[in-house]
């Protein structure tokens, strides 16, 4: 599928989302004039579509949206299940008219506390009854589109020997498609005679990147032989920096460990590497705390903010901001800002990391990477989603060449947004080396493994100490 056709697949389901809402809310507020204020005030209380209803009716739908964007409702649209979408829809609903009941529902003029059980009753079936059909009538759309290959994923198969060519006629030849349309072939040894009469042959492993990018590869199968596992480490590492759902099949299971679950796409069943670090309302809540947490800390550090603007500004020539190219999430480039802590000139003679006795360093550098004030404009590239407040520290693409020579996990870090602090800087600190770096990642690589907001704040809190303390470098 190309973005314009998700794009607006997306728009419709929200569309729905937003008249089914609006059309339950409408339904209830009629509900709530006849039964329960009529008999409140003992007379009959008209039913008035006024602008106060409908600036209520806008917020109740936005407030809707969000809810189901939370709930992951919009995220990967076209390779949900019919029973995987009720049941997310019933779950979002049930907490909505959650939210809505303490939030709304309990200031309502009532005859009896039974009212309060027959609003909240009244409003979940009529959200469900209306909103929870129309989902099933899109998602069976959506699925009907995929087994009948109208709706595609554009997928590419590595391997080249004898399953490989089993497995992409074993999906071929299926009744009921599982969607994927294969682009071509990527050889893991040298031999491509049995698949080039069928597949496109689009090169070896080490182009995978290049090869993803310029034909829209959206799935990656990974078929090779017993003899090939060896390689196994090193075109996951390829895969894992991008945005590709990798399949393998089902005898490798035994040489991955971590976070895969079984699948089966009817005739192939397949074992599918699971991006998902954290849940989806974890990664929503996540990134609605980054960005409101950085723009309340600008707002509130202001102050500070233009007090070290001006003292860089007298204390040494050059500009107030240092931006630097950094690589972020799926391996993309963004560039990160931070306050100059160093003379202009600092790498005239190529890149190198800064050690505590750097020379390089400004005398009011030196205080700011003591208690890590450099960092702060860190959290205008937070606001505009280049990083996280929590997450691996983002490097150049010159030193990631070198670790990546050592250590070709750290590719793993790029599954996730960059961040201003991450566990790594908390238990381990700036690296000076190459080496060091090296010996900070297996934190990072911890630290990604078990995601989620607790872990999160304990580092937040840890980074506050370390600030407070001076024990930046």
């Amino acid at each position: 599928m190309n973005s314009a056709q998700k794009r607006n697949t997306v728009i419709k389901h929200i569309f729905f989302d937003a008249l089914s809402a609006a059309i339950a809310w409408t339904l209830f507020y009629c509900y709530r004039k006849i039964f329960i204020e009529s008999v409140k005030f003992g007379s009959v209380v008209p039913i008035v579509f006024d602008k106060k209803f409908f600036s209520a009716l806008f917020l109740i739908v936005l407030f809707w949206i969000i809810v189901y964007t939370i709930a992951g409702c919009y995220r990967d649209i076209f390779r949900t299940s019919r029973l995987g979408e009720f049941l997310r829809t019933f779950v979002a609903t049930l907490i909505g008219v959650i939210l809505i009941f303490f939030t709304l529902l309990l200031d309502d003029e009532i005859f009896s506390y039974k009212n309060y059980y027959q609003s909240f009753f009244v409003l979940f079936g009529l959200h469900a009854c209306i909103s929870i059909p129309i989902k099933m009538i899109l998602t069976s759309q959506i699925v009907k589109g995929v087994h009948n290959r109208k709706i595609f994923f554009n997928t590419i198969l590595i391997g080249s020997n004898e399953k490989a060519l089993s497995l992409f006629h074993e999906i071929e030849n299926q009744t009921v498609s599982s969607g994927n349309k294969f682009v071509g072939f990527i050889h893991v040894d040298n031999n491509i005679k049995l698949l080039n009469p069928f597949l496109n042959h689009l090169g070896s492993v080490k182009e995978l990147k290049k090869i993803i990018k310029e034909h829209d590869i959206e799935e990656a199968i990974i078929a090779i032989e017993s003899s090939e596992h060896e390689s196994i480490g090193r075109i996951l590492n390829e895969l894992i920096g991008t945005n590709v759902i990798i399949k393998i099949i089902p005898d490798m299971y035994d040489i991955l460990s971590g976070s895969v679950k079984m699948t089966s796409i009817f005739g192939a069943p397949l074992i599918e590497v699971n991006r998902e670090i954290m849940p989806v309302w974890q990664q929503y809540i996540k990134r609605i705390g980054d960005f409101f947490t950085s723009l309340m800390a600008l707002i509130i550090l202001s102050p500070l903010l233009i007090l070290i603007a001006i003292i860089i500004k007298l204390t040494s020539k050059g500009p107030v901001f240092y931006t630097q190219e950094r690589i972020g999430r799926y391996g993309k480039p963004f560039n990160i800002l931070k306050f100059r802590s160093m003379y202009t000139d600092a790498e005239k003679n190529g890149p190198a990391l800064s050690s505590k006795s750097d020379n390089r360093v400004t005398p009011f550098g030196r205080f700011l990477r003591k208690y890590r004030l450099d960092e702060l404009p860190n959290f205008i590239n937070v606001l505009k989603g280049e990083m996280s407040l929590v997450g691996p520290r983002p490097e150049r693409q010159y030193f990631i060449d070198q670790i990546i020579q050592k250590a070709p996990h750290y590719t793993h870090l790029q599954k996730v947004r960059p961040g201003i602090t991450s566990w790594g800087q908390v238990k381990y600190g700036y690296a000076e080396n190459v080496d060091q770096m090296i010996e900070r990642l297996k934190y990072d690589i911890i630290y990604i493994e078990n995601m989620s907001l607790v872990v999160d704040l304990k580092i937040l809190i840890y980074t506050i100490q370390t600030v407070l303390r001076g024990r930046g470098k």
